[in-house]
């Protein structure tokens, strides 16, 4: 159903009061004037600034002395007997008064028994236990495809009404604007839209970039997911065969023709493996290969001193990053934000009840999130992450092979504007044996850095000499990571 049918049914259903939480207090109160009307309703508004005045009417007289909660309701709870609806605008901060909350409470008993209904539109949550009560919770839903792309073309009219506006944009332009607009809400879409056109009197595909800009703004309040920029592709990765076929074979799965055509949308994959093997790397190269906005959520931030703060932040992040989708949800080192729910637990059981709300929520999410999940321990993870049907595929990320080596020593030697085929690429590769990725891309930088202090042009030599200066993880840790990819044999799919 729409917003407005949702409203609707409320109205219908004779719920005495609906509260709303909210920032688009206009969208909302445009739905109600469209019921009221279509209804043959009365609508009255009360704000603190302008009293209660008939919401149907332009610039309508208040009533006197209403400007104030407590005789407003008063006035409501003993003067209106007709079907209506009625609208508190801000009310919630008032309900620490004790007379205003009496008022309230009479006011939605009094005009219940007649057919009425009280809506709190209120910008925060925070309302009494006995309103929550008796209330119908509602929130408005952000605006989908189709309503993205009528507000578009409505922004642009308006503004083309006013001077002249060069629009030019393909059909998948068109497509890939109004995807990066999923997840604001309607008055940003609009801002966005203003300010990426007003300057140059043109709206382009060039204007994506400061759509992303605005969303990454837009959820970076909070702390707890944060925008990536996601440049890199699958071909700036050397090695992971097997997970580079799997995500290519899975990339179009997220579309609506492949819920037509019978296949359940990837829900995710856990990247097990050594440090700097490309776990992270690879997260990133996701969402480039999937053209998809990536979020990162920083387990972390999630904890707080307060009780049942943390599970609320999670709830509300996972329930962002469901607004947003289509999306890829990056959960880097997973075992160090729900360290305790693996052990007997020191924190009051606040990581296990966080984790199993991750759980539950990655067993029966719908939106298309498609979740990306890396981490280094293995035992640090609790075992019904590991279990069948949590991700789509579980990966280990090992040590490259020669193959492997020999492509991200070409890599990173592009990135720094050097041509592979002027170096030994089979001699760096062969050195490099028991390197990570992240080890190997230290060694060219060492390199070079050696190579301009001597004032020279970097050589195979340089490399050689780096390599040999820094011996690898798989030497100071050799016991560990033996015994990492043990435990993966027979429990994971080699991502090469």
């Amino acid at each position: 159903m729409t917003d407005r049918q949702k409203l609707e049914q409320l109205y219908l259903t004779r719920h005495p009061v609906v509260t709303i939480q909210t920032f688009e207090e206009e969208y909302v109160l445009g739905l109600y004037r469209e019921i009221a009307v279509e209804g043959q309703c009365e609508l009255w508004i009360w704000s603190a600034t302008d009293g209660l005045h008939d919401g149907l009417v332009a610039n309508s007289t208040p009533i006197a002395d209403t400007d104030k909660p407590a005789p407003a309701l008063y006035f409501l709870s003993r003067e209106r007997r007709k079907p209506g609806i009625y609208v508190m605008l801000d009310l919630a901060g008032y309900l620490k008064d004790d007379r205003v909350l009496r008022c309230l409470r009479e006011a939605i008993a009094n005009l219940g028994k007649t057919g009425c209904q009280v809506i709190m539109i209120d910008q925060s949550d925070a309302l009494s236990p006995v309103i929550t009560s008796m209330a119908a919770r509602f929130v408005p839903s952000l605006p989908d495809e189709e309503e993205l792309q009528t507000l578009l073309k409505t922004t642009l009219r308006q503004l083309n009404e006013q001077r002249r506006i060069d629009v030019h944009l393909s059909h998948q332009d068109l497509q890939n604007v109004i995807r990066n607009l999923q997840g604001l809400s309607r008055r940003q879409a609009r801002q966005v839209i203003l300010d990426t056109t007003c300057v140059d009197c043109r709206f382009d595909a060039s204007d994506i970039s400061a759509i992303i800009a605005e969303k990454r703004q837009a959820i970076g309040n909070d702390g707890v997911l944060k925008y990536v920029d996601s440049p890199v592709s699958l071909d700036e990765i050397g090695g992971l065969k097997n997970l580079k076929q799997w995500l290519c074979r899975r990339q179009d799965c997220l579309g609506d023709e492949a819920v037509a055509f019978g296949i359940t949308p990837p829900r995710g994959v856990l990247m097990l493996g050594i440090q700097g093997a490309g776990k992270s790397l690879s997260a990133k190269a996701v969402a480039t290969a999937w053209q998809r906005p990536l979020l990162r959520l920083d387990a972390g931030a999630l904890y707080d001193r307060y009780i049942g703060e943390s599970e609320r932040r999670l709830r509300d992040a996972l329930s962002q990053a469901e607004r947003m989708a289509p999306v890829i949800l990056w959960i880097d080192e997973i075992e160090k934000g729900f360290a305790s729910a693996a052990s007997q637990s020191t924190d009051g059981g606040l990581s296990k009840r966080m984790f199993g709300s991750l759980l539950t929520w990655m067993q029966e999410h719908t939106a298309p999130v498609f979740l990306v999940a890396t981490a280094n321990d293995i035992e640090a993870l609790p075992p019904e992450l590991l279990r069948k049907g949590r991700f789509d595929e579980i990966f280990f990320i090992g040590l490259p092979n020669l193959e492997a080596r020999t492509q991200i020593i070409s890599i990173h030697l592009k990135k720094r504007k050097r041509d592979p085929a002027q170096f030994d690429l089979a001699a760096i590769a062969a050195a490099a044996e028991g390197f990570s990725g992240a080890e190997i891309e230290q060694a060219i930088i060492s390199a070079l850095n050696d190579a301009f202090a001597a004032r020279q042009q970097l050589a195979t030599s340089h490399i050689l000499t780096a390599l040999k200066a820094s011996p690898p993880l798989s030497v100071t840790m050799a016991e560990k990571l033996q015994e990492l990819e043990q435990w993966s044999q027979g429990r994971c799919v080699p991502a090469d």
